[in-house]
């Protein structure tokens, strides 16, 4: 029997303010990336619920995503050691309102600092994106690319707690 193909479901947001969008500087094993507030989706929570919480967990700013700009397919590859890291992830994409800033609120570890850049300043790191998706969220949000809340359905089924067959 062959393995069944998963790919890592993850919610990132497009934030943007005064013609700068907000990103974070964080540490990977590739060095200091930079990245849309971003991370996977938890048990027992919406994409858009998970995009809110990573957003707060990362940035320490509160985040409402208003419309989806897009659903993403992007493959990683990375050697490690002698094992070839294969990943493809599954990325929900929202857009939405900045909310309060919580100046108190530690930043998820990994995550050196917040950065606000402008489109031809988020064009010209490319070199230091996480992944190309960081780039392709913000040319889809310029160009009007909205899409309901509505379109991703969260069944009633995943937030109710799981039972023993």
């Amino acid at each position: 029997m062959t393995q069944r193909w998963k790919p890592s479901v993850t919610v990132a947001a497009v934030i943007e303010q005064q013609g700068r969008f907000l990103l974070v500087e964080e540490h990977t094993p590739e060095g200091l990336r930079l990245n849309n507030p971003a991370g996977h989706l938890d048990p027992a929570e919406s994409p858009a619920q998970g995009c809110s919480r990573e957003v707060l967990e990362e940035t320490a700013y509160a985040f409402t995503p208003t419309y989806l700009v897009g659903l993403y397919l992007s493959r990683f590859q990375r050697q490690r050691a002698d094992v070839l890291e294969d990943v493809t992830y599954l990325r929900f994409a929202y857009a939405g309102s900045l909310g309060a800033f919580d100046a108190a609120r530690t930043l998820d570890t990994g995550i050196e600092r917040t950065v606000w850049l402008t489109a031809d300043e988020l064009r010209a790191s490319q070199d230091r994106h996480r992944s190309p998706l960081v780039l392709q969220c913000m040319e889809d949000y310029l160009r009007g690319q909205r899409y309901p809340l509505e379109l991703v359905y969260a069944d009633a089924s995943i937030w109710t707690p799981a039972t023993s067959l």
